[in-house]
């Protein structure tokens, strides 16, 4: 046991018991080493039924280790923080290591600048989360009456995450932010809607929480979802997909460009950096430091500082996003971060002229369906949704199919509108596809 480190752990710093690890590990015999070492602290507010059910704060503190003996890598994480259970964990997951099948892919990321990192409050203010919550139910119940609020959750999340490898990297990032997300139906009489969720992130509480996101526009919409009727038999058309919708599409493209695909040889893209793979129209960017999103990360699972990244600049592909692994595992450069914090550069089109430019169609506002195939085909259920036809919505629908092949929906695009919705996450605007079939 070193003394550099240990001591007291009640007086130990965040930042020592990576350290410790990490020389406790190479003493043992690692031949690399990496550790995460992370502790968070929530305050979470409820709403069940129009009633505060539960306000509770949780604490969490946590050891990820992996080690690299012999190009073997074993993994494990603890979150039991004290000493004897660090010591065990050394022990274990360098047997884990020994038992594992060797790959020369096996890395740790190279010696890079120690730096630290912070955004947003490491506090909440308790006094607002609660008038926001109550002010979110009064605004509810008189704007909307016939909307019910199953559940609306109200948190702040804090924390500390120091990473270390045994190549001299040493990254610390600290920070918080508030999240909430709501339930809802809406009944009238015998008539229901389906239900429906809404949520975003933010790193303050300047706002009514009906403004955030799209809460407001996805309960009234629930509102007018009491009574549906069925699209007018089958059709080949046009399909707007909704912000809180488009993610669900634009993942089909992404699996493409990570890891799993890449390394398995079964990408649509692996050829394509430099190509076109949508429509000119679209811009597709993953922005970890973007000050415009409360979410977001200065490192990278894989130990790198992260970097903001053009994914697709007007249709054509210009990075995967590999990690070190999948980058030694295909001979392709590894990606610039790890992916998540996506925005859609937006349109010169507002959303109302684009529903006018529809012939037949639907607005789609939510989906279930199961994985496209690996050609990216794709089938399933709209949700939540509308029928248009001759440039207007006419009503709203009741469940209906939709299908098609992802790939040549993004060569398909009409037109991408110039309204956006912040999630605090991810910026999405409304994009508009043609070669839909809905039956």
């Amino acid at each position: 046991m070193s003394s550099q480190y240990w001591g007291s752990l009640v007086h130990l710093r965040d930042s020592d018991i990576p350290d410790y690890c990490i020389e406790e590990l190479v003493k043992a015999g690692a031949d690399k080493a990496q550790c995460v070492y992370s502790k968070g602290e929530k305050r979470e507010l409820n709403v069940d039924a129009g009633e505060f059910s539960l306000f509770r704060t949780t604490a969490n503190r946590g050891i990820s280790l992996s080690v690299i003996k012999d190009q073997k890598k074993g993994s494990l994480s603890i979150n039991k923080i004290n000493q004897d259970d660090i010591d065990e964990a050394v022990v274990t997951v360098l047997k884990m290591a020994a038992s594992s099948m060797p790959d020369e892919a096996y890395d740790i990321s190279e010696n890079q600048p120690a730096k630290s990192f912070s955004k947003g409050p490491t506090d909440p203010e308790l006094d607002k989360m609660y008038s926001r919550m109550d002010e979110f139910m009064d605004f509810s119940n008189s704007t909307f009456p016939i909307t019910i609020i199953e559940q609306a959750i109200m948190d702040f999340s804090s924390g500390t995450s120091c990473y270390r490898n045994s190549n001299g990297v040493a990254f610390d990032e600290t920070g918080g932010s508030y999240s909430f997300s709501a339930m809802f139906t809406s009944k009238e009489g015998s008539d229901t809607s389906s239900f429906n969720s809404a949520g975003f992130s933010t790193l303050d509480m300047d706002k009514p929480l009906h403004k955030g996101g799209s809460i407001e526009r996805l309960m009234k919409e629930s509102a007018e979802h009491v009574r549906t009727k069925p699209v007018p038999g089958k059709f080949t058309g046009e399909i707007i997909i909704t912000p809180d919708c488009i993610a669900d599409f634009i993942g089909f493209i992404l699996g493409n460009i990570s890891d799993y695909r890449l390394i398995a040889g079964t990408s649509l893209f692996r050829d394509s950096i430099g190509e076109s793979i949508t429509n000119g129209i679209l811009t597709l960017y993953s922005m970890p430091l973007s000050d415009n999103l409360s979410g977001g990360y200065f490192v990278t699972g894989d130990g790198y500082e992260a970097a903001n990244a053009t994914i697709i600049e007007q249709g054509i592909l210009k990075t995967f996003l590999l990690s070190l692994y999948g980058s030694n595992k295909t001979g392709l450069k590894r990606g610039p971060n790890s992916g998540g914090s996506l925005m859609i550069d937006p349109g010169k089109t507002e959303l109302d002229d684009i529903v006018k430019s529809v012939n037949q169609g639907v607005l789609l506002s939510r989906f279930s369906g199961g994985s496209p195939s690996d050609n990216g085909d794709f089938s399933g259920v709209a949700k939540n949704s509308f029928y248009i036809k001759d440039g207007e919505i006419q009503y709203p629908i009741s469940e209906t199919m939709v299908s098609g092949n992802i790939v040549d929906m993004f060569h398909n695009i009409k037109n991408i509108s110039k309204d956006i919705v912040n999630f605090g996450d991810e910026i999405f605007p409304w994009i508009h596809f043609g070669g839909i079939t809905v039956s």
